[in-house]
């Protein structure tokens, strides 16, 4: 049973054999072609992994100097500095928008920030605090370019971890499941196909001894009718019975096989 889960279950004919040999260098060409896209999302999958790791380290410093700005525009302009910002802030100037990045036929999602209109900030720390709410804004603006690359790098990393599983899933069950068994089962067709020639040949050898014990068989039939038919001649010839000519005949071709009547 062993023997038998590890092929398919297919009839041997030399059609099939064709059949399974095709399927076999069309799963060696997949398997071949997904290991090269394995590769190629894992060159991509720890690009995107180190630059990460950049910019998480970045990170820290950005939100810290953020924050740093924010209490030290608190302090020079007031708390009611953010009441002041609301008030000119209808909508938002910097938006998000994702796109698209083909890899190795895998889509990864891509954000990126862009900027809408302007922000009426004119009269914001008109009378104290101008310069560091606009450094403020720069410092936090800078944060979330930082954000937004950060979130497009972590989705793309989730994106191509799930990805590169599945291919890898693919790429084992080809080596180990399905190459196999189609290599199994060509191994099975050949040895049943030459189990069948060797019949073959077996039958005909049978059968080639078959003829030529018949065409023995007829050639003593036609001696043995000829020696009767000669037999007849000589009785005839002799006046004597039939089986004493047989005799008479077969004394002479004791005496001498060269002897002519």
């Amino acid at each position: 049973m062993s023997g038998q889960s590890q092929r398919l279950n297919v009839v041997p004919t030399v059609t099939m054999l064709g059949v399974v040999k095709a399927r076999l260098v069309g799963a060696t060409r997949g398997h071949a072609l997904l290991k090269k896209k394995s590769d190629a999302l894992t060159v991509q999958f720890r690009q995107i992994l180190k630059k990460i790791v950049i910019t998480k380290e970045s990170m820290g410093d950005i939100m810290k100097s953020s924050s740093f700005a924010l209490t030290e525009a608190k302090y020079v302009a007031g708390e009611n500095i953010k009441h002041i910002v609301l008030e000119n802030v209808q909508n938002a100037s910097l938006k998000v928008r994702s796109r698209q990045e083909n890899v190795a036929g895998v889509k990864l999602p891509k954000f990126e920030y862009f900027t809408e209109g302007e922000t009426k900030n004119d009269l914001t720390g008109l009378a104290r605090g101008g310069q560091q709410v606009q450094q403020c804004r720069a410092a936090y603006v800078k944060a979330i370019e930082v954000l937004v690359e950060l979130a497009s790098l972590q989705t793309s990393f989730l994106t191509l971890d799930e990805a590169i599983k599945t291919t890898n899933r693919r790429v084992n069950a080809l080596e180990n499941v399905v190459k196999p068994r189609l290599e199994n089962t060509i191994n099975y067709i050949k040895g049943e196909l030459d189990e069948l020639e060797r019949e073959d040949f077996f039958r005909l050898k049978k059968i080639q001894g078959y003829k030529k014990r018949e065409i023995e068989r007829q050639l003593a039939a036609a001696k043995q009718f000829e020696e009767q038919q000669f037999a007849e001649k000589v009785s005839l010839q002799k006046g004597i019975s039939i089986n004493s000519a047989h005799n008479f005949l077969s004394a002479a071709m004791d005496k001498d096989e060269d002897i002519i009547f």
